[in-house]
């Protein structure tokens, strides 16, 4: 992928609290587009990332569940109703935001716990724009 995207990334890494690793991840293909992490992980990993968030974000249930809440609330337009995720683990908070241009896109970070969550996606959400137009 883009040299550009890889250095956002790493840019953002920087700017986001406590930010450990960052990912952007392709729904319509399940590749993952680019990765910067602060230490190294297994490539087992890593090739795991971009089909977790695709099972997050287009997973038969959850596509089901987003069905039910336009229906109930008269949406009738094809736009995803879930844009962003955050999971918390024993040491790590996890954000997955889906980005605003292409929906089929989902940026993912991974922060400390330790990382006040309110900031964490604060600068996660400001990021967007700019990894969008690195693509």
């Amino acid at each position: 992928m883009s040299n550009k995207l890889e250095q956002e990334l790493q840019s953002a890494i920087t700017n986001i609290p406590e930010c450990v690793a960052a990912g952007y991840v392709d729904l319509s293909t399940g590749m993952l587009l680019a990765i910067r992490t602060v230490d190294s992980h297994p490539q087992e990993i890593l090739e795991m990332l971009a089909a977790a968030t695709s099972d997050m974000f287009q997973g038969s249930n959850v596509v089901a569940i987003e069905n039910m809440f336009k229906k109930a609330r008269g949406v009738e337009d094809n736009a995803h109703y879930f844009n962003e995720m955050i999971v918390n683990s024993e040491n790590l908070i996890h954000l997955f935001l889906r980005c605003k241009e292409n929906q089929e896109h989902v940026v993912v970070y991974v922060c400390r716990k330790s990382a006040n969550l309110g900031m964490a996606l604060t600068k996660a959400r400001s990021s967007i724009p700019t990894l969008e137009a690195a693509i």
